[in-house]
């Protein structure tokens, strides 16, 4: 039975990776999420529905449009296999009847745009990090939630005056900004989620986890950290 929910998960999750490359693909760019339909970022053609499918449509296309024969990014095929992934994995620890399976698949969906935004383009939109505040505090207004709306409030105010502050501080000794305003929003939306005596914990495997990412993938100190990425891996 375990398997045949884990497989109804993936499969039900195939149109909200697509949605998802939609938001990678163009809230960077600040273009429409509606209009136009999904499309070919180079030729401008549109993309039937058949050949909209994660994954499996990058392997059939061979990782290139069908029509200019454009290169299609890896990210399009790794943000759809990640959209099944993180729910099933959810599922295995909560249970599917469970409003704890709800809060946290929709909280690890909801990190996939935001991974490879940051990844790619070093910024965090304010519309994808900011509703993960009031979301957090709705499911901690429900009975059966494992953080009460108390204990969701202090971790958002704690964690967004504390980087703030680092913040601040930074700016005044380096003359630069070293934590972005979507890193604020993010981590104080992530803590709603997660509560006050998870606060520690978070910061610092999301330390840690940043820091072997820049080791592994950066190379040089010449270059940015995203920190979104170290979040997700949580």
């Amino acid at each position: 039975m375990t398997a045949i929910i884990i497989i109804i998960l993936a499969v039900l999750g195939v149109p909200w990776a697509a949605f998802f490359n939609v938001l990678i693909w163009r809230l960077p760019r600040k273009e429409s999420i509606v209009f136009p339909s999904s499309h070919c970022g180079e030729c401008g053609k549109p993309i039937p529905f058949y050949l909209n499918v994660p994954i499996i449509s990058y392997i059939l296309l061979k990782g290139k449009c069908k029509y200019c024969s454009a290169k299609i990014h890896w990210s399009s095929s790794l943000g759809g296999d990640h959209h099944s992934v993180n729910p099933d994995g959810v599922f295995l620890q909560y249970g599917l009847f469970n409003v704890l399976f709800l809060k946290y698949a929709l909280l690890a969906l909801w990190m996939i745009p935001i991974f490879f935004i940051d990844g790619f383009h070093q910024i965090i939109p304010h519309k994808l990090s900011i509703p993960l505040i009031p979301i957090g505090l709705i499911f901690a207004l429900v009975p059966q939630n494992d953080v009460g709306i108390v204990n969701s409030l202090l971790a958002a105010l704690i964690i967004f005056s504390f980087l703030l502050l680092l913040a601040y501080l930074y700016r005044f000794a380096r003359k630069a900004d070293g934590l972005g305003g979507g890193d604020i929003w993010l981590l104080t939306g992530i803590s709603t989620f997660f509560g006050l005596i998870s606060l520690p914990f978070l910061v610092l495997l999301a330390s840690l986890l940043g820091i072997l990412y820049f080791l592994i993938l950066c190379g040089t100190k010449k270059r940015v950290l995203p920190l979104a990425p170290s979040s997700l891996s949580l």
